[in-house]
This record gives structure tokens, C-alpha cells and sequence, in this order.
């Protein structure tokens, strides 16, 4: 299972691109991303450090820089819920019930830095779980037009954003593999 998640997410990530007209300048890669330092464990004062498993899944496409308003990297249960988070004590639930172990995320700009691509790896108990999670995260919005990716959750919306004062056209795909929820957004503003 853990040979295909990149593949998937490659096939993913090029399909997302390609409909909501960002592949024109964009391809996919695979890669790892630079990660905070890891957080301290009982094995960590043995001189071993807790490393994430999930950054080297991550797929992102050529062309992009890292989001200076955003940070990408491995994510505890805590730090979701106090930075990307719209309902804390829901999400909090999702993330008890569902065995949460570790998630990753990652944002990055196109170089006009007009679109925003972000993918968000959350890493569950078993398989079942995983997609309780999925479907726990994906019900607290609504979506407008599905737009047809195999065994995944889509959306395709245009929405006003009041912190940046800006209409912008969102694509998002929500899909799991194995134990794994991987969304990937991508946003854009709308002349």
C-alpha cells in the first residue's frame, strides 16, 4: 500500500491541476520538503529523533515556492486544531475517534503567487477509521460541483474571501488510501 500512496497522489495532484487550469505551468514531483525539527520523545534523549513518516509521500508541483504565510511540515493533533482548524472541538473529536498518529502539510505559491496549492496528509488507526475522517472532514462544508475524481471526494466552488477582500475559484479532493487522508486544495483569484 505504501508504494502506491505517491502514485495516487501524483495522479491526483495532475488531474486537480489540469482541471482548474493551473497544470498549464505546473507538473508534478515528488520530494521531501524541509520539516521543523522533530519533537522530543523518550527515544529522543537516547539521541534518536521521532521523524515523520509522511513528508516523503508529499507531491507538489514544479514551479511553486514555499507560502510565507503558511507553514508546511509534520503536525501534531494540537497544532491542527490551533492553525488550520474552522471548528476545534468538532475536529478534535474526528481526530480522537479516528486514532490520529501524524499529519503533514504543505503550501506552496505559483510563481505570479496568485495560486495556492496545499496538500494535508492525516495519518489514521486502521483503514475504516481513516474514512470515518475523511467523511467527518468533508461534511462540515458544502460543495457545489463535484467534478468526477475516481474513489475521491471533490468540489469545485467560487467564494468570497474576507480576510484577503477577494472572490477566488477553489478546487478541492479529498481521497484515502490504506490508513491515510490526503486532501489537496488548490486556490486562485477570480478576475
Amino acid at each position: 500500500m505504501k508504494g502506491t500512496a505517491p502514485g495516487v497522489a501524483a495522479v491526483v495532484t495532475a488531474l486537480l491541476l489540469g482541471l482548474t487550469g493551473c497544470g498549464n505551468d505546473a507538473g508534478a514531483s515528488t520530494g521531501t520538503l524541509q520539516t521543523p525539527s522533530a519533537t522530543k520523545s523518550p527515544t529522543a534523549a537516547r539521541g534518536k529523533a521521532v521523524k515523520n513518516t509522511l513528508a516523503g509521500l508529499v507531491v507538489l508541483p514544479r514551479g511553486y515556492s514555499a507560502d510565507p504565510r503558511n507553514t508546511s511540515g509534520a503536525f501534531t493533533a494540537t497544532a491542527f486544531l490551533g492553525n488550520w482548524s474552522a471548528d476545534p472541538a468538532l475536529d478534535r473529536a474526528l481526530l480522537l475517534n479516528s486514532g490520529f498518529v501524524e499529519g503533514y502539510r504543505a503550501t506552496r505559491l505559483s510563481q505570479d503567487k496568485k495560486k495556492q496549492f496545499t496538500v494535508q496528509l492525516f495519518k489514521a488507526a486502521s483503514p475504516a477509521k481513516a474514512k470515518a475522517l475523511q467523511q467527518g472532514f468533508w461534511s462540515q462544508d458544502t460543495h457545489e460541483k463535484d467534478f468526477g475524481v475516481p474513489n475521491a471526494l471533490s468540489d469545485a466552488r467560487v467564494q468570497y474571501d474576507g480576510g484577503t477582500g477577494q472572490t477566488e475559484a477553489v478546487a478541492e479532493v479529498s481521497f484515502v488510501v490504506g490508513s491515510l487522508v490526503a486532501e489537496l486544495t488548490i486556490r486562485q483569484p477570480v478576475p
